[in-house]
Protein backbone atom coordinates (compact mmCIF):
# COMPACT_ATOMS: atom_id res chain seq x y z
CA UNK A 1 0.00 0.00 0.00
CA UNK A 2 1.17 3.70 -1.02
CA UNK A 3 2.01 5.36 2.20
CA UNK A 4 0.62 9.21 2.41
CA UNK A 5 3.18 11.72 1.58
CA UNK A 6 2.76 14.89 3.12
CA UNK A 7 5.79 17.18 1.61
CA UNK A 8 3.51 20.33 2.18
CA UNK A 9 2.39 22.27 4.56
CA UNK A 10 -1.37 22.32 5.06
CA UNK A 11 -3.48 25.92 3.97
CA UNK A 12 -4.10 28.26 6.49
CA UNK A 13 -7.77 26.89 6.26
CA UNK A 14 -6.93 23.68 7.71
CA UNK A 15 -6.57 24.26 11.25
CA UNK A 16 -7.19 26.85 14.13
CA UNK A 17 -4.93 30.20 14.44
CA UNK A 18 -3.51 28.58 17.53
CA UNK A 19 -1.98 26.46 15.67
CA UNK A 20 -0.30 28.73 13.37
CA UNK A 21 3.12 29.06 15.23
CA UNK A 22 3.32 25.17 15.81
CA UNK A 23 2.84 24.39 11.99
CA UNK A 24 5.61 27.59 11.24
CA UNK A 25 8.05 25.59 13.14
CA UNK A 26 8.44 22.34 11.39
CA UNK A 27 10.97 22.77 8.55
CA UNK A 28 10.51 22.72 5.01
CA UNK A 29 10.74 18.73 3.12
CA UNK A 30 9.55 15.29 4.60
CA UNK A 31 7.37 16.05 7.57
CA UNK A 32 7.62 12.39 8.40
CA UNK A 33 11.65 12.09 8.18
CA UNK A 34 11.28 15.00 10.49
CA UNK A 35 9.02 13.90 13.34
CA UNK A 36 11.28 10.44 13.37
CA UNK A 37 14.04 12.74 14.46
CA UNK A 38 12.77 14.24 17.26
CA UNK A 39 12.90 11.65 19.69
CA UNK A 40 16.26 11.19 19.34
CA UNK A 41 17.16 15.35 19.50
CA UNK A 42 14.61 15.11 22.82
CA UNK A 43 17.69 12.25 24.15
CA UNK A 44 20.19 13.93 23.51
CA UNK A 45 19.41 17.54 24.82
CA UNK A 46 17.70 15.81 27.63
CA UNK A 47 19.80 12.51 28.52
CA UNK A 48 22.42 13.55 30.69
CA UNK A 49 20.38 15.88 33.43
CA UNK A 50 20.15 14.50 36.77
CA UNK A 51 17.23 13.69 37.84
CA UNK A 52 16.86 16.65 40.31
CA UNK A 53 17.65 18.54 36.94
CA UNK A 54 15.17 17.46 35.49
CA UNK A 55 12.26 18.01 38.42
CA UNK A 56 13.74 21.79 38.76
CA UNK A 57 10.96 24.60 37.71
CA UNK A 58 12.74 27.09 35.69
CA UNK A 59 10.30 29.59 37.62
CA UNK A 60 7.51 28.81 40.04
CA UNK A 61 4.20 27.15 38.50
CA UNK A 62 5.64 26.13 35.29
CA UNK A 63 6.12 22.38 34.12
CA UNK A 64 9.42 21.00 34.88
CA UNK A 65 11.51 18.91 32.14
CA UNK A 66 9.79 15.68 33.36
CA UNK A 67 6.12 17.18 33.32
CA UNK A 68 6.84 18.65 29.54
CA UNK A 69 7.84 14.93 28.84
CA UNK A 70 4.71 13.94 30.04
CA UNK A 71 2.86 16.63 28.02
CA UNK A 72 4.04 15.74 25.19
CA UNK A 73 3.52 12.14 25.63
CA UNK A 74 -0.20 13.02 26.52
CA UNK A 75 -0.90 16.02 23.78
CA UNK A 76 0.58 13.33 20.96
CA UNK A 77 -1.80 10.59 22.30
CA UNK A 78 -4.71 12.97 21.66
CA UNK A 79 -3.83 14.94 18.61
CA UNK A 80 -2.98 10.85 16.77
CA UNK A 81 -6.32 9.46 18.13
CA UNK A 82 -8.06 12.85 16.66
CA UNK A 83 -5.85 12.10 13.20
CA UNK A 84 -7.46 8.38 13.35
CA UNK A 85 -10.59 9.48 13.80
CA UNK A 86 -10.98 11.57 10.87
CA UNK A 87 -8.54 9.39 8.44
CA UNK A 88 -11.29 6.66 9.22
CA UNK A 89 -14.33 9.45 8.16
CA UNK A 90 -15.27 10.13 11.75
CA UNK A 91 -17.35 13.63 11.43
CA UNK A 92 -18.29 13.50 15.49
CA UNK A 93 -17.05 16.52 17.06
CA UNK A 94 -14.31 16.32 19.36
CA UNK A 95 -13.51 17.64 22.77
CA UNK A 96 -10.47 19.87 23.87
CA UNK A 97 -8.56 19.16 26.87
CA UNK A 98 -7.14 21.10 29.75
CA UNK A 99 -3.36 20.47 29.33
CA UNK A 100 -2.83 21.95 33.09
CA UNK A 101 -5.43 18.95 34.58
CA UNK A 102 -3.58 16.39 32.19
CA UNK A 103 -0.46 17.61 33.61
CA UNK A 104 -1.18 17.36 36.94
CA UNK A 105 -2.65 14.06 36.77
CA UNK A 106 0.07 12.62 34.74
CA UNK A 107 2.60 12.94 38.33
CA UNK A 108 4.85 12.89 35.57
CA UNK A 109 7.53 14.23 38.27
CA UNK A 110 7.70 10.87 40.22
CA UNK A 111 9.13 9.24 37.13
CA UNK A 112 12.85 8.94 36.13
CA UNK A 113 13.96 11.06 33.15
CA UNK A 114 14.87 7.85 31.36
CA UNK A 115 11.59 6.30 31.18
CA UNK A 116 9.95 9.60 29.91
CA UNK A 117 12.61 9.34 27.29
CA UNK A 118 11.54 5.91 26.64
CA UNK A 119 7.52 6.67 26.86
CA UNK A 120 8.26 9.82 24.15
CA UNK A 121 9.79 7.19 22.03
CA UNK A 122 7.33 4.33 21.71
CA UNK A 123 4.57 7.11 21.55
CA UNK A 124 6.34 8.38 18.95
CA UNK A 125 6.73 5.39 17.12
CA UNK A 126 3.43 4.63 17.51
CA UNK A 127 2.54 7.85 16.03
CA UNK A 128 4.68 7.02 12.80
CA UNK A 129 2.97 3.69 12.51
CA UNK A 130 -0.34 5.23 12.31
CA UNK A 131 0.62 7.82 9.76
CA UNK A 132 2.24 5.41 7.56
CA UNK A 133 -0.51 3.34 7.37
CA UNK A 134 -2.80 5.80 5.83
CA UNK A 135 -3.56 5.52 2.10
CA UNK A 136 -2.73 9.13 0.23
CA UNK A 137 -6.60 9.63 0.49
CA UNK A 138 -6.81 10.91 3.75
CA UNK A 139 -4.28 13.35 4.17
CA UNK A 140 -7.06 15.92 2.69
CA UNK A 141 -10.33 14.93 5.15
CA UNK A 142 -11.01 16.64 8.40
CA UNK A 143 -13.07 16.96 11.65
CA UNK A 144 -14.09 19.44 14.30
CA UNK A 145 -11.86 19.49 17.44
CA UNK A 146 -11.75 21.53 20.39
CA UNK A 147 -14.34 23.53 18.71
CA UNK A 148 -12.58 24.13 15.29
CA UNK A 149 -11.59 22.46 11.76
CA UNK A 150 -9.06 20.71 11.04
CA UNK A 151 -7.04 18.42 8.72
CA UNK A 152 -5.97 14.84 8.87
CA UNK A 153 -2.30 16.82 7.12
CA UNK A 154 -2.46 19.89 9.75
CA UNK A 155 -2.78 16.96 12.67
CA UNK A 156 0.49 15.64 11.28
CA UNK A 157 2.54 19.09 11.17
CA UNK A 158 0.53 20.44 14.67
CA UNK A 159 1.98 17.27 16.26
CA UNK A 160 5.60 17.85 14.91
CA UNK A 161 5.51 21.78 15.69
CA UNK A 162 4.31 21.50 18.90
CA UNK A 163 7.12 19.00 19.69
CA UNK A 164 9.44 21.32 18.05
CA UNK A 165 8.28 24.68 20.07
CA UNK A 166 9.06 22.89 23.56
CA UNK A 167 12.67 21.46 22.53
CA UNK A 168 13.33 25.45 21.66
CA UNK A 169 12.18 26.05 24.68
CA UNK A 170 14.17 23.62 26.81
CA UNK A 171 17.25 24.15 24.81
CA UNK A 172 16.67 27.49 25.49
CA UNK A 173 16.62 26.99 29.86
CA UNK A 174 19.15 23.75 29.39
Amino acid sequence: METIVMLTRPDRSEYAAFYVNYIAKVPDGDVIAFLATQPAAYRKLLGSLSEAEASARSQPGKWNVKEILGHLCDAERVQSYRALRFARGDQQELHGFEQDDYVREAHSDSRSLNELLDEFESVRNSTLALFRSFPPSVEYRSGVANGSPVSVRAMVYIIAGHTQHHYELLKART
